[in-house]
């Protein structure tokens, strides 16, 4: 089977989970999401989460606001000791972030579409990477239309191209 190009599997990710409304009324949405309004979204993650269906998992994800409410820290720890941690901030006209990967690289994801349900960043370029020898983080996306059981979803590139989507569903934690 003939390998499936970035830009053609990108297109299939989009499609796969784009956002669909249910059946009945229609709502109307903005036709492009302002960095204002994807910053905003965002705020309402601030607390800490855990695997929803997971609840023994010793994976926390805090998330808080920090440089004058300025910036959305994702910070993963793991038996309270840090993993991993996304920063999330406003650029100009569109809205970064970028994920300090437990590997050493630093991949920066721009928002790529957002809608009243969720968030889609793409890989916008990376600091300190060796794409023959590393993967890093290539999309990125969180699913709102649930507020209190949001969607996180991502996927990581490597020399052979993009691997296994994973996502997975978060609940407040209750200890956090």
């Amino acid at each position: 089977m003939m390998a499936r190009s970035a830009r053609g599997w990108a297109l299939a990710f989009l499609a796969a989970f784009a956002i669909v409304p249910a059946a009945g009324p229609t709502r109307s949405l903005p036709e492009a999401m302002t960095p204002e309004d994807a910053f905003a979204q965002l705020t309402q993650m601030v607390g800490v989460w855990r695997p929803a269906d997971k609840p023994e998992s010793p994976l926390r994800i805090r998330f808080y606001l920090t440089a004058g409410g300025t910036v959305v820290v994702e910070s993963w720890e793991v038996r309270g000791q840090p993993h991993s941690m996304t920063v999330y901030h406003r650029d100009g006209q569109t809205l970064l972030a970028t994920h300090y990967c437990p590997q050493g690289n630093q991949p920066r994801l721009a928002l790529a579409g957002g809608d009243v349900g969720g968030l889609h960043f793409a890989f916008r370029d990376a600091t300190d990477l060796d794409p023959a020898t590393e993967s890093y983080q290539h999309d990125l996306w969180l699913d709102l239309t649930i507020p209190d059981r949001p969607v996180r979803g991502e996927v990581y590139f490597g020399k052979d191209g993009p691997g296994a989507q994973e996502r997975f569903q978060l609940v407040r934690d209750s200890a956090g």
